[in-house]
């Protein structure tokens, strides 16, 4: 039977090599490019040790289970949590109970286990070990006659779609003024910590989003190059939104990966989400997509032009270090996740 336990420094070799055997080289050289960032550069690690469980065998590793550290928010409160990820077992000890252990060992290790995008084999295994599993809902906004094309149908069936649907786009994707000042940054500094104290308690469940997370998570991957844009009136910050340009089998897409204001600040979303359509157009996109679960901020990207598409995006969450009742899990309108949260935005 394996043993688990927390990730030792001599370890790694035997990582890298489990990595790259489950999921080829290419993942395992972007892995290995990422380890530090993840790991050790990240705020909310405690000891500086990465965060990752460890299946042995002897002295052969035969599985494990990385998270990343975060602080959670969760009614008012915070508390330590992880997004997990990156699990993995050796061919030959699948289905056979490992992959349970290892996720159990994430959830009684945590205050708040998490996870977003959830593979094939996790999700499964989840809800049988009976975790509420939420979809978080996925919003686009068409730009151009491009924008509803779908890859798996007939080239006449997209060019007659997309004379349809032309005027609709047309309307859909004007262009309205902004509201307020918006600037490009390459850095969060303090305001954005007193950004999230005002925001935080209108928040049921969020990852804390301080100043020192929000340059850590956006600003330094090495994953990804974002761009970061920050709503500013007067003399005080009030928001931002992440964003990236990506290509797609049909066009071309700008991706909403984060963002934050106050949920009544209507103005303001709207402000950043027009300044988002300002830059989507400017890289040729044919659409804006946005995942969003607050239910406030779904309606300001409606209003905004965007509408709902079917999402497969997953989300689990597990509360240990607080007593919450069964139906927190079912009231998800107060909770604030989206595509940059985890590390599913890779």
């Amino acid at each position: 039977m394996a043993d688990i336990g927390r990730y030792r420094p001599d370890d790694r070799r035997a990582i890298e090599a489990l990595y790259r055997r489950v999921f080829g080289h290419d993942a395992a050289e972007a892995n290995r490019l990422k380890w530090d960032w993840q790991h050790r550069s990240n705020p909310a690690s405690a000891d500086g040790l990465p965060l990752i469980w460890v299946a042995r065998e002897g002295t052969n590793v035969v599985g494990q289970l990385a998270a990343i550290p975060v602080r959670v928010v969760v009614r008012g409160q915070e508390v330590d949590g992880a997004w997990g990820t990156d699990a993995m077992v050796t061919p030959e000890r699948r289905r056979q109970g490992l992959g349970e252990l290892l996720l159990r060992q994430w959830d009684t290790s945590v205050g708040v286990a998490l996870g977003l995008g959830l593979s094939e084999s996790s999700a499964p295994l989840l809800r049988k070990l009976r975790w509420s599993l939420v979809t978080v809902p996925c919003l686009v906004k068409p730009l151009t006659r491009r924008a509803l094309r779908m890859p798996n149908w007939s080239v006449t069936a997209n060019r007659l779609v997309s004379a349809l649907t032309l005027p609709f786009v047309k309307v859909v994707g004007r262009v309205r003024p902004l509201a307020a000042e918006v600037h490009l940054s390459r850095r969060f500094d303090d305001a954005f910590t007193e950004l999230w104290e005002r925001v935080a308690p209108r928040l049921d469940l969020a990852v804390r989003r301080d100043a020192a997370y929000l340059a850590w998570k956006f600003a330094t991957p090495p994953y990804a190059r974002y761009t970061i844009a920050i709503l500013r009136r007067g003399d005080r910050d009030e928001g931002y939104v992440v964003y990236r340009h990506v290509h797609e089998p049909l066009g071309r897409a700008t991706l909403i990966v984060d963002f934050l204001v106050d949920p009544d600040d209507d103005d303001g979303l709207r402000t950043l989400l027009g300044w988002v359509d300002r830059e989507a157009r400017a890289a040729d996109s044919d659409k804006v997509r946005c995942f969003a679960l607050h239910a406030g901020f779904r309606r300001q990207l409606r209003r905004a032009g965007y509408f709902a598409i079917k999402s497969s995006l997953e989300l689990v969450v597990k509360v240990n270090a607080l007593d919450v009742p069964a139906s927190f899990y079912e009231q998800t309108d107060r909770w604030h996740v989206t595509l940059g949260d985890s590390d599913y935005d890779r």
